[in-house]
Formats: C-alpha cells, sequence, structure tokens
C-alpha cells in the first residue's frame, strides 16, 4: 500500500483555482517534468506573489489548504503539477469534484475535513515544521509540530476511491487488477 504523509505546507486561502495550481500558458507541455516549476506560480496570497522557491514550500508533500482547491477547469494538468512536485496529499475543507477525482485517479489523496477540523491543524502553524501522517486504514489524520502539539482528526472516503489511490491511482490499480 502507498504510504501518505510528510512534511506540510499550509496555504491560507479558499478557492485556489486550476489556473493558479497550473497556469495555462503550460498546457502545452508533453511531459509532466516541464510542469514541474511551474506549480502554483500565479498563485497570490494576501496581495503577494506566492514564493515558490520557499524552502518549506520545496520540501512539502503534504497541502493544506482551505475549501474548493482546484475549482476552475478540470484540467489534469493542475494535478499533474502536484504530483511531479511529490505532493501526496491535500487536505481541505472541500475540492472541485472532477479535480478530487482526478487526484484519486493519479494517487494522491485528497483529505476532506471540517472547517473544525482544518482550523485546528492551522493552529499548528507558527515557527518549524509539522509533519502530517495519513492512517489510511483508520480514516484518520494526525499532525505534529516542533514544539510536540498534536492534532488528530477522522475522515471518511468512499471505499472504491480510497481502494484507487492506496494503489496509486488507476494505472496501478488496473495492473494489480486486471
Amino acid at each position: 500500500m502507498k504510504e501518505f504523509g510528510g512534511s506540510a505546507f499550509f496555504i491560507d486561502r479558499d478557492d485556489i483555482n486550476t489556473d493558479e495550481i497550473i497556469p495555462a500558458k503550460y498546457l502545452t507541455e508533453i511531459t509532466k517534468r516541464a510542469l514541474q516549476p511551474h506549480l502554483l506560480e500565479d498563485l497570490f496570497l494576501d496581495g503577494k506573489e506566492f514564493d515558490t522557491e520557499a524552502e518549506e514550500f520545496q520540501q512539502a508533500s503534504v497541502l493544506v489548504t482551505r475549501s474548493n482547491f482546484g475549482c476552475g477547469s478540470s484540467r489534469e494538468h493542475a494535478v499533474w503539477a502536484l504530483e511531479v512536485n511529490d505532493i501526496n496529499v491535500v487536505i481541505g475543507e472541500s475540492f472541485a469534484r472532477i479535480f478530487r477525482q482526478n487526484m484519486f485517479n493519479c494517487g494522491i489523496l485528497a483529505v476532506e475535513l471540517s472547517k473544525a477540523d482544518i482550523d485546528q491543524l492551522f493552529s499548528l502553524t507558527g515557527d518549524g515544521a509539522i509533519k502530517i501522517g495519513i492512517e489510511l486504514d483508520r480514516d484518520t489524520v494526525v499532525a505534529e509540530n516542533d514544539k510536540g502539539e498534536r492534532v488528530e482528526c477522522s475522515f471518511s472516503m468512499n471505499p472504491f476511491d480510497k481502494e484507487l489511490v492506496a494503489a496509486g491511482g488507476w494505472l496501478a490499480y488496473a495492473d494489480q487488477k486486471y
């Protein structure tokens, strides 16, 4: 079974759309690798351009955000940009439906939590790193900061989507089953 979790990066914003995840000008690229340096390069937070070179972001394998992540067009390139940057989990209050399914199809876990749970995760931020582990068999998110403060949250997921993600996405799932 695929492992999920790692260093977390927090993006405190709702409605991050697919054009912000990967700008449309890169949709002509023919490899996922060509998308890698452009993940979130058009994202603005609090009126400022997002720093894609930040060490914490470069090391992250988990993104924590707010609601409606992946809204906008349903392009698969946005998920590929996450995948090629080794993001294996995105945690948010909600996801655009097609975007969420594209994540599962690529073997990336989309975890939906309540606003209260998301707020608890954000309460761990400050100085230092935050590690997040996903216990897929227990439907549990476990987050801990450098101070030893810990948050544990439960989530629910369709059993088929869980199996799909655990396998590593559609291709790996099909290889196992057919």
